[in-house]
């Protein structure tokens, strides 16, 4: 009986040798393979590539650079309404061979910033039906000052310091356009990343299914083995074949996905090159007082409360103005005629007040005032509704970027246990290998063991490419990058 055992076992020894012999055989054939099947040139394509090329080609943040010109064309606009304005009338009229009249009125308007508008002009009259305070020709300038309302703040400078905000709004738009364009591009882009590691696990592991069965194929044949072995091969070969072209046709959709960022100078879409791999990912610690500086600079780095910050601003502005509409309408128009004015002696207050001039007062005001008082609490209720706004924004932000931390902080550590237990699966698979080769364990054992460790490495780079996308939505939701 102890002969028998002692034959047995030296048996196993002999097989377990003669089957380490071979395996070395194998592993530089499958390095040899491996070569083959990876020799073609691949080139590392970073998201900070990917990043630069969105930001110096896409059409969507050529686009949202349009906000800051139309922003410009606003203010140019408003600008406008100071332009100095030059009009001309002319109103002829005869009648039975009679020249009852000609009128000619040239005049010339400056405003002024402050309200006060200045007026030259030229005025040519003749005719046998002329008025008796019209002048056969006439030279004028004056200057008009509202006294009332208008003085502090009128329509023009409203719109004016309005328009001025509205840059500072454009720019606060076009950040967060392109904030939002490139965290939608980074979640993209990570996933693209998944894919591929999904890719090579799932062709690694279909070139060891593959390799085992012809080895075991040629063992049966033999008769070492149980022909059974090898069909139990066959079949993970097959089903990981499926495995492995469901993950090229994610890798292929990925990559079209990722394509659609690509453009070159032109705006001629671009396809993403086979050569071109993503970036290894590693994960790292985030500091918490980097995210306790997100918070107190949200009003500073973030385009979405900035925006409202600004609409207060003009909101403000606007109160003012309709706070000026309440006033009546008093202004004081006067007019040198005739000649420039002469400061020798007594000619001073004869010029202004007996001679060469005209002059009056413009009074308007409405009994009950409904439509100013109307529009003065239509803009403070803005003002409140705007400041209501700032305060829920502000505060689902700050919650967005804490959930975030989180996420990123319970990721990181999720990534470091995966990694340790990716290590500890390996160490049993490579066991269990052992085993099998002296004939202590069977073909399924081994299969299950290294369909969990592929299950735990492609749980691995899932928590990797979460990490990546938590870091993004980060990044987006405190308008910062890292």
């Amino acid at each position: 009986m102890k002969d028998y055992y002692f034959s047995i076992k030296m048996t196993n020894v002999v097989k377990f040798y003669r089957y380490k012999i071979t395996k070395v055989w194998m592993f530089f054939a499958l390095i040899l393979v491996s070569q083959m099947t990876f020799s073609q040139k691949t080139e590392v394509f970073s998201f900070q590539d990917f990043q630069e090329i969105i930001l110096k080609n896409h059409p969507v943040v050529k686009q949202a650079n349009l906000y800051i010109k139309d922003a410009a064309a606003e203010l140019m606009q408003a600008k406008g309404l100071f332009d100095p304005k030059i009009s001309v009338v002319f109103d002829r009229k005869a009648f039975e061979g009679k020249d009852y009249y000609n009128r000619f009125e040239s005049i010339l308007k400056v405003p002024i910033y402050s309200g006060i508008e200045l007026k030259g002009g030229y005025e040519r009259n003749a005719g046998v039906k002329l008025l008796n305070e019209e002048s056969p020709s006439l030279l004028f300038s004056g200057v008009t000052v509202p006294i009332g309302q208008g003085l502090l703040i009128d329509a023009r400078r409203n719109t004016l310091l309005q328009a001025k905000i509205l840059n500072d709004i454009a720019i606060s738009e076009k950040q967060k356009i392109i904030n939002k364009f490139i965290f939608s591009a980074a979640k993209d882009y990570w996933e693209w990343y998944l894919t591929y590691q999904k890719l090579k696990l799932n062709q690694e592991a279909y070139r060891i299914a593959e390799d085992r069965f012809k080895w075991l194929s040629e063992r049966a044949k033999v008769g070492e083995i149980a022909a059974i072995d090898s069909v139990e091969a066959s079949i993970t070969v097959q089903d990981r074949l499926v495995i492995k072209e469901q993950s090229t046709l994610e890798f292929q959709n990925a990559t079209l996905a990722l394509s659609n960022y690509l453009w070159n100078a032109s705006e001629q879409p671009l396809e993403l090159n086979t050569d071109f791999i993503p970036q290894l990912i590693q994960p790292m610690v985030l500091e918490r007082q980097k995210v306790d500086e997100i918070l107190k600079n949200l009003e500073v780095n973030h385009p979405e409360i900035a925006k409202i910050i600004f609409k207060q601003k003009q909101l403000t502005i606007e109160e003012k103005f309709r706070v000026e509409m309440l006033k009546p309408q008093l202004n004081f128009n006067f007019n040198v005629l005739n000649a420039p004015l002469n400061y020798q002696k007594d000619a001073f207050a004869n010029a202004f007040l007996l001679n060469n001039h005209k002059f009056g007062f413009d009074f308007a005001m409405p009994i009950f005032l409904r439509k100013e008082r109307g529009k003065l609490q239509s803009v403070r209720i803005k003002q409140l509704q705007t400041s209501l706004e700032k305060t829920i924004i502000t505060r689902e932000i700050k919650t967005e970027i804490e959930s975030a931390y989180n996420e990123v902080t319970n990721l990181t550590r999720q990534i470091e246990q995966q990694t340790s237990a990716n290590s500890s699966q390996l160490r049993l698979l490579e066991a269990e290998k052992q085993k099998f080769d002296i004939g202590e364990s069977t073909l399924f054992l081994i299969n299950s063991r290294e369909s969990k460790w592929l299950e735990m490495q492609t749980k691995l780079e899932t928590l990797k490419a979460k990490y990546e996308k938590a870091i993004a939505t980060l990044q987006f939701a405190g308008a910062v990058q890292f």
